[in-house]
């Protein structure tokens, strides 16, 4: 079932998509392929959602698919031309790639590991383990605060309005995928609480609105 598979790497061409799924497969590893273009767009954080295709894989295959492309990124990196733009960073930029690895491809994030050896820097597991587990921790915590979107709700609740019965719904149900496969609530419990209420609300009063404004024609 597609539940049980979390997004493992996103990608704007179905092409590159395949790619990673083929790699997988030779691996043994189970993937899908989804369009994550949803029928509404009901996302609060303000960032545009694009079509991007998600490649989904079990989370208990999360580890094993990681070292897949690491692996596969430490047999092109002797074949990188010297004008690639990561020969540029600075040491902290580079330990940035380290730490939001999540933001990088597989090729960029060992190759950074690479540089900093080569600069004389330490970069070993406990590192990346450490700096793995922080970006965990950073990634989890709840989007911020939802206010203006909890007033929009119970307004439109309120009013009979389809749309609070969406707003309710997404800051009570909505989760994001962390890098490990984790998946976790998006919003802090009080405005989860909220967004409870103003489905309920909705649920009760839209469909009433909706028989009274179908009487009034009458």
């Amino acid at each position: 079932m597609k539940e049980d598979y979390s997004i493992f790497k996103k990608f704007p061409t179905l092409e590159q998509a395949s790619e990673l799924k083929e790699l997988l497969n030779e691996h043994g590893i189970e993937s899908l392929i989804d369009d994550n273009v949803p029928p509404v767009d009901i996302t609060f954080s303000g960032s545009t959602i694009q079509n991007e295709y998600e490649i989904r894989i079990k989370q208990s295959d999360f580890k094993s698919a990681e070292e897949i492309l690491e692996k596969s990124a430490e047999n092109l990196i002797d074949q990188i031309n010297k004008d690639y733009y990561l020969f540029e960073f600075t040491n902290e930029e580079l330990y940035e790639i380290l730490l939001k690895s999540d933001e990088w491809s597989a090729f960029d994030y060992t190759l950074a590991q690479k540089l900093l050896k080569q600069r004389g820097e330490s970069v070993d597991k406990n590192l990346l383990d450490s700096l793995k587990n922080e970006r965990l921790k950073d990634l989890a915590k709840p989007e911020g605060n939802q206010r203006p979107w909890i007033i929009a709700g119970y307004a439109f609740a309120i009013l009979g309005g389809f749309l609070g019965l969406l707003i309710g719904y997404s800051l009570w149900t909505s989760k994001k995928t962390l890098p490990n496969g984790q998946k976790v609530y998006s919003y802090a419990t009080n405005d989860r609480e909220h967004g409870k209420y103003i489905f309920f609300i909705g649920l009760i009063i839209t469909p009433t609105a909706i028989i009274l404004k179908a009487i009034d024609q009458f």
